[in-house]
């Protein structure tokens, strides 16, 4: 019997409760390597930024967005894989709320969290490591991760029940931005010379795969030494991020320099994943 996903290879430390402790310094396993590491002699990226788009007239059944704004959109896949929308459908108020709610449970006294503690196994729950590789350096963040579709993978025990309406607050938000999704990969299906229902059909159609993950950046005594999450890029098809105004700090990586994005009031940021970058390259 192989039981090897099942446990992770140490004890799991929260961040949080690190950040809490009031240490002055970082345990070891969370400082980077020197390549790795922030730099404050990086020049600043000044008033560059990922390209902001306007949305207005892109809906679940109309594609009415101009030329320019389909073009600006394909020239931002290409060029950045990264860019912001505005007026994209999803409501303002939601937006917070979904934030609010997670900030709340991250706040939330630990042994609440602990209760959906996650494993290995999926991933699913409340967590602060990635990977199995025992003595690995760590990402200084804790966070929430979520299987949203297909329906055959979303369990709501895996969902917090605190605080309330935290699981109907979830559910609103994913509808929404599955529905976005859609209605984004649709303006890319198009700008691929495709039928605008291609890519959602390439990624499962109506049991296209959606999931949930929510990141917590505790206060760091050294931020010099560590990230809050390592440079990647995403293998998925498409990210939609609810940025933090807050705690300002993701940054893409442009002609060989990292760039701090600036977002947008109510934006959210898109990310080009893997599977539909090698399409478009």
């Amino acid at each position: 019997m192989m039981n090897g996903l099942q446990d992770w290879p140490e004890p799991i430390v929260r961040v949080q409760s690190l950040s809490e402790s009031g240490l002055p310094m970082i345990p070891d396993r969370y400082v980077k390597p020197l390549s790795d590491r922030p730099s404050s002699n990086r020049p600043e990226n000044g008033d560059a930024n990922i390209p902001i788009i306007d949305l207005t007239g892109l809906t679940d059944d109309e594609t009415e967005l101009s030329r320019s704004t389909m073009d600006r959109i394909s020239s931002a896949c290409r060029d950045w894989g990264f860019f912001q929308v505005v007026n994209h459908g999803v409501s303002p108020g939601l937006m917070d709320q979904a934030r609010e709610t997670w900030r709340s449970f991250f706040h939330l006294p630990m042994e609440i969290k602990q209760a959906y503690a996650n494993s290995p196994k999926t991933y699913e729950g409340y967590g602060s490591r990635l990977g199995i590789e025992k003595g690995a350096i760590l990402d200084w963040s804790d966070y929430y991760y979520l299987h949203y579709l297909p329906l055959t993978l979303k369990d709501y025990n895996k969902w917090p029940g605190s605080p309330d309406y935290c699981r109907e607050v979830i559910d609103e938000y994913g509808k929404e931005l599955v529905k976005l999704g859609g209605r984004i990969m649709k303006v890319l299906s198009i700008n691929l010379g495709l039928n605008e229902s291609h890519l959602q059909n390439a990624f499962g159609g109506e049991n296209i795969g959606a999931c949930v993950r929510v990141n917590f950046y505790p206060k760091c005594p050294q931020p010099d030494l560590t990230l809050g999450l390592s440079s990647h890029s995403d293998p998925g098809g498409l990210t939609i991020l609810l940025p933090d105004h807050e705690v300002p700090g993701l940054q893409v990586r442009k002609d060989g320099r990292w760039l701090t994005v600036k977002p947008a009031r109510h934006a959210f940021i898109v990310n080009i994943g893997d599977q539909i970058q090698v399409i478009f390259l």
